[in-house]
């Protein structure tokens, strides 16, 4: 049994808190609302704050929505750095900027700890399944030390490199999902428009060299209007964000992804900023003036 410290506790980190717990480890948890009462029960302890939680854990994990909130988190007030001891580590698995990522690591590593980047993809579905892709950098001694709790998360978990490695991945995989979902939409608006049924020509697209993961799911929720949020665009928009800033620094053009980019920015603007990113859609339902399906009454 280890002691697991999780901070973080939102529609990612409950479901992955539960599975370390579940794994039979001690759990240590902080959150800026409640603590979840399955979480509870289940054995995890509350903490008033993340220095606490790094007082008491020897690997602390955060699940959290964006760079700035990770900086406070780790070396704010009452923060994770405060409570850090030689030999810990600290896992974030948070989505956020590879570059200020390195920056953090670094500070970790001058305590006497160690980092590592985990980004995670699978969505809400995938964190209650413990399927997550996991996308690690850091050591690999600090991998390896980690890898069994990962398990606990994730199905394809990889370290891909030092720090910094596994967010620059997960900004890659947003770039590659954000361009299917705008391609789907696309494709859907299209049929829609053009008078074929959506529901059967993405039955037909499924059996060939279109299939995708998105068109599976994805398509399926622009057809049945199901855009409560596994994924929000709001995130996903603040994910985009970090690739296009990126690029800037690395002096690379990415034009598709400023173009799914705008097309979050339209749904955001038109109060659509936390349904689910397959709501992208409805941006070019928007232009074209036409939905792919009726929405549900």
């Amino acid at each position: 049994m280890s002691k697991l410290g999780f901070i973080g506790l939102g529609i990612m980190g409950t479901p992955m808190a539960t599975n370390l717990i579940k794994g039979g480890h001690e759990l240590y948890v902080h959150t800026r609302r409640t603590v979840p009462a399955d979480l509870t029960a289940l054995g995890a302890k509350s903490c008033a704050n993340a220095t606490e939680v790094a007082q008491k854990a020897d690997i602390i994990f955060l699940m959290l929505p964006d760079t700035p909130d990770v900086a406070t988190v780790l070396f704010g007030d009452n923060g994770v750095a405060a409570g850090l001891a030689k030999g810990k580590t600290v896992v974030d698995m948070s989505s956020i900027s590879p570059m200020e990522t390195k920056t953090f690591a670094r500070k970790i590593n001058d305590l006497g700890c160690d980092y590592l980047d985990a980004p995670v993809s699978g969505g809400e579905v995938g964190a209650k399944a413990a399927s997550l892709t996991i996308m690690i950098g850091g050591t690999e001694a600090a991998f390896e030390r980690v890898k069994p709790l990962f398990e606990l998360m994730g199905k394809n978990i990889t370290l891909v490199g030092g720090n910094g490695d596994g967010q620059t991945t997960k900004v890659a995989n947003q770039i590659i999902v954000a361009l299917n979902i705008a391609a789907v939409g696309e494709a859907l608006v299209f049929a829609s428009k053009a008078g074929a049924d959506p529901a059967k020509v993405r039955q037909a697209l499924m059996g060939g060299f279109a299939s995708s993961r998105i068109l599976e799911v994805h398509g399926e929720r622009m057809i049945k209007r199901t855009f409560a949020p596994g994924f929000r665009i709001g995130l996903h928009q603040k994910d985009l964000s970090l690739a296009l800033a990126g690029a800037r620094e690395l002096g690379v053009a990415l034009p598709q992804t400023a173009g799914a980019a705008q097309l979050m920015q339209t749904c955001a603007a038109n109060g659509m900023k936390d349904l689910d990113h397959s709501a992208l859609v409805r941006a070019l339902e928007l232009m074209a003036d036409h939905p792919v399906a009726p929405d549900a009454a």
